[in-house]
């Protein structure tokens, strides 16, 4: 089985699947896995991009369904997912390449192009997580009850306070907007973005539009897109075709 690592870190991945590198961020938030693209969201892009593109995917760190474990960096957790990310890309020998995030795979893709612009040549986000208003807590509370519990119980160093910590840093002091980035940041991208909006408490539709109202290169799909098979494979096609128009030309 494939691992990145990198001191105490483990990241397991796979890839699929030839072309132009696209990095696949799962949804299921925080327990965000390979496994995910099964069960967790609308479609699995592993299988329905494998003949255009050189897909790769990773469980992220701690994931209770996933095989990836790493420390909980308090201080920078959204930074710390990201130098898995890149980190892993760097082992596969990539430099630049799509990517394509489901869910937490946003405010991922956000913290992947402030932190490597030049590297992310283009960006799908998929039912984007954001901040609603109107449920200030939901990313706390549902990590304290579904991803918390397993990890304690898992890695013997980690506690319900540490736990606390992490999601207060993660989600509660950021708390307005993607969580990574401020809204003069997706004012002044460059990447092209192509948004799938949704419409429930953990993925705002007006946070998704309002991303692809601000970003000066973005453009969105449908929506509704999830309620048939055949709304959801316009999409699919409407992805392939935004990355593809992207992909860079060489010789």
């Amino acid at each position: 089985m494939p691992f990145y690592e990198r001191g105490p870190v483990q990241i397991y991945y796979e890839e699929i699947g030839s072309g132009f590198p696209l990095l696949i961020i799962p949804g299921g938030g925080l327990n965000s896995s390979i496994s995910s693209l099964q069960t967790a969201v609308p479609f699995n892009p592993m299988e329905r991009y494998k003949d255009d593109f050189r897909c790769v995917s990773a469980d992220l760190r701690n994931a209770d369904t996933g095989q990836s474990i790493g420390p909980l960096e308090i201080d920078r957790p959204w930074d710390a997912y990201s130098d898995d990310q890149l980190g892993l890309m760097d082992h596969l020998g990539i430099r630049e390449f799509l990517v394509m995030g489901f869910c937490i795979g946003g405010p991922m893709i956000h913290n992947l192009i402030r932190l490597a612009p030049d590297r992310v040549v283009a960006a799908a986000m998929m039912q984007p997580s954001g901040f609603s208003p109107e449920y200030p807590d939901l990313f706390y509370q549902n990590n304290t009850e579904r991803w918390g519990p397993p990890l304690c119980e898992k890695l013997s160093d980690v506690t319900t306070d540490k736990v606390h910590d992490f999601l207060t840093s993660m989600y509660s002091t950021r708390g307005d907007f993607v969580f990574t980035v401020s809204r003069d940041f997706v004012r002044s991208l460059q990447t092209p973005l192509l948004i799938a909006p949704d419409n429930v408490p953990a993925h705002p539709y007006e946070i998704a539009m309002e991303v692809a109202d601000l970003a000066p290169h973005a453009e969105t799909t449908i929506f509704p897109w999830k309620d048939s098979q055949e709304h959801i494979d316009e999409v699919v096609n409407h992805a392939r075709r935004f990355l593809k128009a992207h992909e860079p030309i060489t010789d």
